[in-house]
């Protein structure tokens, strides 16, 4: 992947993570922002837990598609935009920690379609417990920006 189609990936991205309600609406965060990997964190707070008490799978799963759907962003010219047309997830525990780390990654970027992954991490008293794996599949939209 040392082919870097945007040379200003950052700002695109940054910039559309900004524009991104729904992330808003959970108190992510974007820290990382590297060509071909992003990082989204978000605090663990009541409004987005569900009856247990832990993060709800619905909220781990936005972290990882919105994750890895912006690892697809870094690696695609900036006349085109990205959209997902598929994801499966496996829960392996459950999302309990202080804060959520979502952390995607291109596994293997492409002209038309782009198949990345994310594992996201519960943190708690300083140790990371892995609580979801997913693999997904990124449609490049050439010539269509965000609106």
């Amino acid at each position: 992947m040392a082919h870097i189609a945007n040379p200003d990936f950052k700002a695109s991205v940054a910039a559309s993570f900004a524009r991104q309600n729904a992330m808003q609406l959970i108190r992510a965060s974007l820290p990382l922002i590297e060509h071909g990997r992003t990082e989204i964190h978000i605090p663990h707070w009541a409004g987005v837990e569900q009856q247990h008490g832990f993060v709800h799978g619905g909220v781990v799963g936005m972290i990882a598609d919105s994750a890895a759907g912006y690892a697809a962003m870094t690696v695609v010219p900036v006349s085109a935009s990205v959209l997902t047309v598929e994801y499966k997830m496996n829960l392996v525990a459950p999302a309990d920690g202080e804060t959520l780390v979502a952390r995607g990654e291109v596994v293997r970027p492409g002209r038309t379609l782009i198949v990345t992954k994310a594992e996201v991490y519960a943190c708690k008293d300083g140790k990371e417990t892995l609580c979801a794996i997913m693999q997904q599949t990124i449609m490049v939209m050439h010539g269509k920006s965000e609106k």
